[in-house]
């Protein structure tokens, strides 16, 4: 899984690492299964970066973390959003109730 943030220079190096794959410049042996994309702030992300999220998507399949504020802090939530247990069942990693990820 290749990971970045939703920030405009988070999807710029996303994208520079998906054109790696494309052009064959990854590492030999290594496969992509898809790319997550973890919230780089609370609330809804501007328009001009949605737009960079559908180009991403038109290439590899896109899996999105909401912001978590727990994590800021090091903490962990207190429920875990079904956007991660999705993500956790896709790598075959079991979700606890506190949110943790083994």
């Amino acid at each position: 899984m290749l990971v970045g943030r939703t920030s405009a220079d988070g999807l710029r190096a996303v994208s520079q690492a998906l054109g790696a794959f494309e052009e064959g410049n990854a590492p030999q042996g290594l496969d992509l299964l898809g790319v997550v994309l973890v919230a780089d702030a609370p609330g809804r992300l501007p328009l001009s970066l949605l737009r960079r999220i559908r180009v991403l998507r038109s290439v590899a399949r896109v899996h999105r973390v909401p912001w978590i504020p727990a994590w800021r802090t090091g903490g962990r939530p207190k429920t875990v959003p079904g956007q991660l247990v999705a993500l956790a069942e896709l790598l075959g990693v079991e979700v606890y109730g506190e949110g943790v990820v083994s």
